[in-house]
């Protein structure tokens, strides 16, 4: 069964990582495709690979820094496909989080400027483009990427949480504004995705350490996100809309020191909750 079958569909930020396993999974529900990424070639080869599975797709490169890069995908979408049915804003200026995004006392202005500019601002335009054509063919979903970042503090990537904050406050704005159009918007909060850039970062103790954070015995891959986007981008979730959807093996969904406990009840040690049963 293809649950998108024939709708179309943009993926932005689409050449790697979470928004190529969105693509591929939104092609193989039978979405007529724009995989679109700033890495063009990258998003060529994930427009390959689609077709090798039988989907259907075309490359796009696209700055959702600038605006008139965002258009001229719309522009395309509009010519090639004919109209736009759902929108995933998966793209982000991630490498400006691993550069000098660090406590509000210490981060480089300009790039909290360029984070707000590309991520917040970018989101916001590609929205608003989308709009009018999903209008046009009576309704659409608009899925924006946010993330845990945007709902609990941490000691660093001041400017990508308040971001992706922004994009949940934004998220609620378009719902709100065009849900009588039948314009769905919702947000996706993943946890930690690994995938196979990032692997070799969680390897070891550090993986461990994230892991034990988790409800869940493994950390998240793409394919969880993707599962995710194709419901919210289908029929089936017709009713669901202006939600922030975590997706994050529970990542946000527990005390504090559940990790600590955890280790406790491991070594003997002392426990808060009731303990298991012997």
């Amino acid at each position: 069964m293809q649950r998108l079958k024939e709708k179309i569909a943009i993926v932005t930020g689409a050449a790697s990582g979470i928004g190529a396993g969105c693509a591929a999974m939104l092609a193989a529900e039978g979405a007529l495709l724009v995989v679109a990424d700033l890495n063009f070639d990258g998003a060529a080869a994930q427009v390959r690979r689609i077709e090798e599975l039988g989907g259907r797709a075309i490359a796009a490169q696209v700055d959702i820094g600038n605006e008139a890069s965002i258009a001229a995908l719309f522009e395309l979408t509009l010519k090639t496909w004919g109209g736009l049915d759902v929108l995933h804003n998966n793209a982000a200026a991630t490498s400006l989080s691993s550069t000098v995004d660090a406590a509000v006392e210490l981060v480089d202005v300009a790039v909290w400027d360029d984070t707000m500019r590309i991520n917040l601002r970018g989101t916001m335009l590609a929205s608003r483009y989308a709009i009018p054509l999903m209008r046009a063919r009576g309704g659409g979903s608009i899925i924006n990427t946010s993330s845990g970042a945007a709902q609990a503090g941490a000691l660093g990537y001041s400017a990508y949480g308040v971001c992706k904050a922004g994009i949940e406050a934004l998220t609620r704005y378009v719902a709100a504004q065009h849900g009588k159009e039948g314009i769905r918007c919702n947000a996706i909060a993943p946890g930690l995705i690994v995938t196979p850039a990032t692997a070799g970062n969680y390897a070891g103790p550090v993986g461990d350490m994230m892991l034990s954070h988790h409800l869940t015995p493994r950390l998240g891959r793409p394919e969880d996100i993707a599962h995710a986007v194709v419901y919210l981008a289908s029929d089936e979730a017709a009713f669901v809309t202006g939600q922030i959807i975590n997706v994050d093996g529970g990542l946000l969904s527990h005390q504090p020191y559940y990790a600590d406990e955890i280790r406790a009840r491991a070594t003997g040690g002392v426990t808060i909750g009731a303990k298991r049963p012997a």
